[in-house]
């Protein structure tokens, strides 16, 4: 249950600032729901079901952005970036959230990352199942020359554990001290065997490949890449200092952390829980490029993104991918194989979770759907069979919570109200 500390603070907070004197509307961006097959009731039941979200008292800013066949009928925010956390006092100032506030993908940014690596293939400059040490050779000590770029993009490289190193967010000033660590590793799997989510450790490994192969930095390559070419904002590796007071504080909500699940969230992050909330907000990590955890930007431009890959590789007349390279990074590669770090049965592709007909992240019925889960409860994704792209951006960073319920409500509510939409994915017709 939630502490009753949390309970009070959130109670307090909602009398003061009811939520709709803190949601905020980018009515600029925001169609008729009509023109995407939706109508008015549709769009209030799911925007409800975020206020609820908010409601749970979990998350000081909820951010929302859903895309119907490419036109956007949600973009909102809700709460405060600043100032309401439950460890903030009654008369902190507080910060409201805006639709262009930035809030970090943290492992969505896996995804970002993946499409990296699948048009870099597309390019020729890589192969997929070439082994890493083939472009990093350094990295082929102790076992590890069988592990392949398909191995780190389906984590099944063998490498899932952080070395305690990274509990020194100093350490991400340093990039070449993180590969040099990673060279040095031994692998806890054998490579390609078994299925264990690598939180961070496959993001370096791709981040360096890339790096090595094309001699730009991620961001660059982010950057010349997608974002340039499609116009996007915000949407890279870290943020600039000056751009820093956009970024949404990360907040522990929720109640205390306990073992079991205390040792299972320390052994994925090397970290205690507190201490991975404590360092998301450090300037070090949120201006650092962290392929597997820190692409920065807002719901809308998370959903863009996802829009792209929903549209065959192509927006607003601009192509950045082919059509089947889409299709290959969102294939199936895990048929609901226990993951031996998260403990659950998930469908992954080479750098995507997928969806399921049921225990799906993206609600019912959701099994052509495909995105990714990040630190703890950001949620972005695509929906071939409904033609939607969503975000949904949170700072609470809560561990274990009945109020959890709510935020999963959010993706059934979508999935209820969007009904199927078959022949308009692209991504589905191959274009």
């Amino acid at each position: 249950m939630q502490s009753p500390r949390l309970r009070r603070t959130f109670e307090t907070l909602v009398r003061t600032f009811p939520p709709e004197e803190v949601t905020r509307r980018n009515a600029d961006a925001e169609v008729d729901p009509r023109e995407a097959g939706l109508d008015a009731r549709d769009v209030d039941a799911i925007w409800r079901a975020a206020v609820g979200v908010y409601a749970s008292g979990l998350y000081p800013a909820v951010q929302l952005c859903l895309r119907r066949r490419g036109k956007v009928v949600i973009d909102r925010a809700i709460g405060h970036t600043l100032g309401n956390a439950p460890s903030d006092p009654p008369d902190a100032h507080k910060t409201q959230a805006t639709p262009a506030t930035l809030f970090n993908l943290f492992s969505a940014s896996k995804a970002v990352t993946a499409i990296l690596v699948h048009l870099a293939d597309q390019q020729h400059q890589i192969h997929l199942d070439d082994p890493v040490a083939h472009y990093l050779p350094e990295f082929g000590r102790h076992g590890k020359h069988r592990i392949t770029l398909r191995h780190v993009l389906t984590h099944r490289a063998g490498i899932p554990q952080i070395p305690p190193e990274f509990a020194d967010v100093a350490l991400l000033e340093h990039p070449e001290q993180i590969l040099q660590i990673l060279c040095d590793a031994r692998p806890q799997l054998y490579p390609g065997r078994r299925l264990a989510y690598h939180a961070l450790t496959g993001g370096f490994v791709l981040g360096a490949v890339l790096e090595r192969v094309t001699g730009k930095s991620m961001r660059a390559l982010l950057r010349d890449q997608i974002l340039a070419p499609l116009g996007f904002d915000a949407f890279n590796y870290g943020v600039p200092a000056a751009r820093m007071p956009e970024v949404a504080r990360n907040a522990f909500t929720g109640p205390p952390v306990v073992p079991p699940l205390a040792g299972l969230i320390r052994r994925a992050l090397s970290v205690d829980f507190h201490d991975a909330v404590r360092m998301s907000n450090d300037p070090r990590f949120l201006q650092a490029t962290v392929p597997a955890g820190n692409v920065i930007g807002t719901a809308n431009e998370a959903s863009r993104f996802m829009q792209l890959l929903l549209d065959g590789g192509q927006l607003d007349g601009v192509r950045v991918l082919d059509a089947r390279t889409v299709r290959r990074a969102v294939a199936e590669d895990s048929y609901l194989e226990v993951d031996l770090t998260l403990g659950l049965p998930i469908r992954y592709s080479m750098g995507f979770m997928l969806g399921a007909r049921v225990g799906s992240l993206y609600g019912l019925g959701t099994s052509r759907a495909f995105g990714h889960l990040g630190f703890t409860n950001v949620i972005v994704y695509a929906d071939p069979q409904r033609d939607i792209a969503v975000a949904i951006m949170t700072s609470g960073k809560p561990a274990l919570s009945p109020g959890l319920v709510r935020t999963l409500w959010l993706p059934q509510v979508i999935a209820r109200r969007c009904p199927r939409d078959w022949g308009q994915g692209r991504v589905d017709r191959g274009r």
